[in-house]
């Protein structure tokens, strides 16, 4: 399936106060908004995801699974800054007739959000009746809830959090450290930083599996080896595969809008904004997340008023919400089934 463009052609004022003088957003959408208009299913996609939901969260989103185009109206928008189809730091400069690269202001999580409200506006869609995310795309969906809480019904977050944490911005100051000491990001080059980023992705991978997700899937079945490890050449693989699909600007950018991420920020802080949520909202946490460690859902759980929380018993650590679909999908079939309120949800998933 192509990816649709939608084109905003007025101005789009960001949250800093700048301007993109005009915006595309790249977008997906599968099955039909029904007579009552309330089967709509929006799913926020994470860093370096597109908009092809069917494509990367097979098992959970697609035909004959938990969220398909038989009974839902799913849609799926590129955010702002991503090379799928939306406006991004390899886009043309209207004003110069050449790309921005790094001329492109900087956005925040907010940004991405005011961004598909237009999008939603574009295809007439009132009430949203699940909004759902992990990692990057659950901070999106966050802060819907926060801005909209009567437009979104159902909110389901997963490994995910309400602001990121020291902890999280030093993993993505360290990718950026890598991006810049690649000589070619400075040169404003399409093919520039591609070194950068192969380092950047491998640092990222160390935050995304764990020690035991690599004891498994990368230990050496002899004992003889002295170099060419299995986990040297799947970093060096993990890194080429994201260069020949994503470029270094736009990853910068992007790294930069998840550190930017504090719904606390205007609004009196991070608890009154939580409150604000109006969404039946499930929290779902990786027990192994090193990234996003389960006491920021916790922390979610305990401030957002009509909310449930699940525990995720994954060895894949953070990956573990694009990988356990079959977990995820007992989680969210019991969560539309209980009351919510204060109430944790007794199903787990042990590796």
């Amino acid at each position: 399936m192509n990816t649709e463009i939608f084109k905003y052609t007025q101005t789009f004022e960001l949250e800093s106060g700048e301007q993109l003088q005009q915006l595309e957003i790249g977008f997906h959408t599968y099955g039909r908004l029904n007579k009552e208009r309330d089967n709509v299913v929006w799913v926020c996609h994470a860093l370096t995801a597109n908009a092809d939901v069917f494509d990367w969260w097979k098992g959970f989103v697609g035909t004959a699974n938990k969220f398909n185009p038989e009974e839902h109206f799913i849609v799926c928008a590129n955010i702002l800054g991503s090379p799928y189809g939306t406006t991004n730091p390899l886009s043309t400069n209207p004003e110069t007739g050449l790309p921005y690269f790094l001329t492109f202001p900087q956005f925040t999580i907010r940004d991405i959000v005011k961004a598909h409200q237009l999008l939603a506006a574009h295809l007439g869609i009132g009430n949203i009746h699940i909004l759902i995310g992990g990692s990057l795309g659950g901070q999106q969906a966050i802060e819907w809830g926060i801005i909209e809480p009567n437009r979104i019904k159902n909110l389901i977050l997963i490994a995910t959090n309400a602001r990121h944490s020291p902890w999280g911005i030093a993993f993505n100051e360290s990718q950026r450290l890598a991006l810049t000491a690649d000589v070619t990001f400075n040169n404003h080059t399409i093919e520039g930083g591609q070194n950068g980023l192969k380092a950047a992705r491998s640092i990222a991978l160390l935050s995304y599996r764990t020690y035991k997700t690599y004891g498994i899937t990368q230990q050496e079945e002899i004992d003889s080896k002295t170099d060419n490890f299995k986990a040297s050449t799947y970093q060096e693989y993990q890194g080429q595969k994201l260069v020949n699909r994503f470029n270094a600007y736009s990853y910068w950018y992007l790294t930069k809008v998840m550190d930017s991420h504090n719904v606390g920020r205007g609004r009196n802080g991070v608890e009154k904004a939580l409150s604000l949520i109006k969404a039946r909202t499930l929290v779902i946490g990786i027990k192994s997340d090193v990234l996003f460690p389960i006491e920021e859902q916790e922390y979610l759980f305990r401030h957002i008023p009509k909310s449930a929380f699940a525990e995720l018993d994954s060895f894949y650590g953070h990956d573990g919400f694009l990988i356990e679909t079959e977990a995820l999908t007992n989680i969210i079939t019991s969560f539309f089934k209980t009351d919510v309120k204060g109430k944790i949800i007794e199903l787990q998933r042990t590796a």
